[in-house]
């Protein structure tokens, strides 16, 4: 009965009420428009609809992606434009939190500093320069050397040394992550970052509202505040409809002292690191990165924090001299904003599919994908690349679950193999190619981690540690199960059932 009431009560049961409310209204006043009226409007909202059609289709750069929209406008002409101008368009105008990260984020980009020499150096490699040209060049991110890279195959591996490393914390600890739960791993960072706010230590920490709804009280920043612990709740949630409520934070970074930083995907709760089991084993990932390339991550963090609070002019009051370590191939950290048009996220992948000549394993918790990301999957599967995609045994969302099951015939015929984790839940998002790239980070293959959030990754370029994330892979793979074209085959209402739930995916 407590449970039940805490669901009833809880954030989220409230914001989808007002919303419904909302939504209620509107319809309502919608009704009582009068009839000649509205026989003119509907003659006016079909040629809008049009012209709105036009105008998707002449600006997308991935028109499978926008195909929600086409298609929810020509059925729905007046709720499809609506929600799409509050959704699409008009936040980008109107909301101050957007145009705060836009200015941030552009701001941001003099502090990315491409050594010259290193740049040189990687642009040597004939295997792999296009993809130093596309990061260093296109994407904005510098490319380092001189960097530790520590990868853990599972949650629980990479918290215990991330905790040691909190406790040396002598300057200052920026956190940002998309869910924080009281437990087992939350309370014991949190312990030790009140412990360091005492002793004069910088303590900042960013999560994502939308993502710890559940899970946190709404003014759970306030109480760090007042423990001497910096706090911001990213994008609060509101009932009021907006596009900006879309793009959630969904990055992993910790970095301490400007020395050392942690990511992967893990956020910070106990299912992360299988102290609770909600769906089976929970395989996930961490990685610790030790040299230059902290300071990438530094600026991550900073860019989104300071939108909020502008309290850093300048950025290199946290830059400090790293410890330079054996050279150890290249690394690249970036990030990715649904604030431009740079699909950073997703063209790393593509970029390592489409040059992949032996091999392309994957992990992904979800597999929803657009046509470009399905074409590459299966032209690297026609020109003999062995391309593996290790997905969930158990669903975390089961309709979510079965969109990605949906697109297994495909690719299963046309080569792809496909494994699902049999013990449980696979949160892992992993690009790992020919043992000389590999990606790690937060990145998902569905349209809200492709197209909506803020995200992040770290790309390795003839590193060490791809010979360990391979291996990680290969011994996940040891428990999954080899879906076959049978098992993944489905009946034609079924096919044309969730046909019909791809194009309303980005909505999900």
């Amino acid at each position: 009965m407590k449970k039940i009431a805490h669901v009833l009560f809880s954030r989220m049961v409230l914001m989808i009420l007002l919303i419904l409310l909302e939504a209620a209204f509107i319809y309502t006043a919608l009704t009582y428009v009068p009839a000649e009226l509205l026989n003119d409007l509907e003659t006016v909202l079909r040629l809008f609809s049009l012209v709105v059609v036009l105008l998707i289709v002449s600006y997308s750069r991935h028109l499978s992606s926008d195909l929600m929209w086409i298609v929810l406008i020509l059925i729905a002409p007046a709720g499809g434009i609506l929600v799409w101008l509050f959704l699409e368009v008009l936040d980008r105008f109107s909301s101050r939190i957007y145009k705060e990260l836009q200015q941030e984020t552009s701001s941001a980009k003099k502090y990315y500093l491409q050594s010259p020499e290193i740049q040189k150096k990687a642009f040597q490699d004939e295997d792999l320069a296009g993809q130093y040209r596309f990061i260093s060049s296109s994407a904005g991110f510098p490319i380092y050397q001189n960097t530790g890279f520590r990868y853990y195959g599972l949650g629980e591996l990479g918290w215990k040394p991330m905790l040691e490393d909190l406790r040396n914390a002598k300057e200052f600890i920026f956190l940002e992550y998309f869910i924080i739960e009281p437990g087992v791993m939350w309370d014991s960072i949190h312990e030790i970052l009140k412990q360091k706010a005492s002793e004069g230590v910088t303590v900042r920490v960013m999560y994502d509202d939308m993502g710890s709804l559940n899970t946190l009280p709404g003014n759970y920043w306030k109480k760090l505040r007042q423990e001497g612990i910096e706090a911001v709740a990213f994008n609060r949630v509101h009932p009021l409809l907006n596009g900006i409520m879309n793009h959630r934070d969904h990055r992993k970074i910790m970095v301490i002292d400007g020395v050392t930083a942690y990511s992967g995907g893990i956020n910070l709760a106990d299912e992360y690191i299988n102290v609770k089991h909600i769906h089976g084993h929970w395989k996930d990932n961490v990685i610790r990165i030790t040299g230059e390339a902290v300071w990438s991550y530094t600026v991550l963090f900073l860019t989104n924090w300071n939108a909020y609070t502008h309290e850093d002019s300048d950025y290199t009051l946290w830059k400090r001299e790293a410890v330079k370590g054996e050279p150890d191939g290249f690394i690249a950290p970036y990030g990715d904003t649904p604030l431009d048009f740079q699909l950073t996220g997703q063209d790393v992948y593509l970029n390592i599919l489409n040059h992949a000549r032996h091999y392309c394993y994957i992990f992904t918790p979800y597999l929803i994908i657009d046509t470009d990301m399905m074409n590459s999957l299966i032209l690297a599967a026609k020109r003999g690349v062995d391309v593996r995609i290790i997905t969930p045994g158990i669903a975390d969302k089961k309709i979510i679950w079965r969109i990605t099951r949906s697109y297994y015939p495909n690719l299963i015929q046309e080569g792809v193999k496909i494994y699902e984790y049999t013990p449980g839940f696979d949160h892992a998002k992993v690009f790992v190619s020919d043992d000389e790239i590999a990606t790690v980070g937060t990145i998902n293959l569905d349209y809200r981690s492709l197209y909506l959030h803020f995200e992040n990754g770290t790309a390795l370029f003839h590193s060490a540690e791809i010979n360990a994330i391979k291996a990680d892979f290969l011994e996940a793979q040891k428990a999954s199960h080899l879906v076959t074209m049978e098992e993944g085959r489905m009946g034609i209402f079924r096919t044309f059932f969730y046909l019909v739930l791809r194009i309303f995916a980005p909505m999900m």
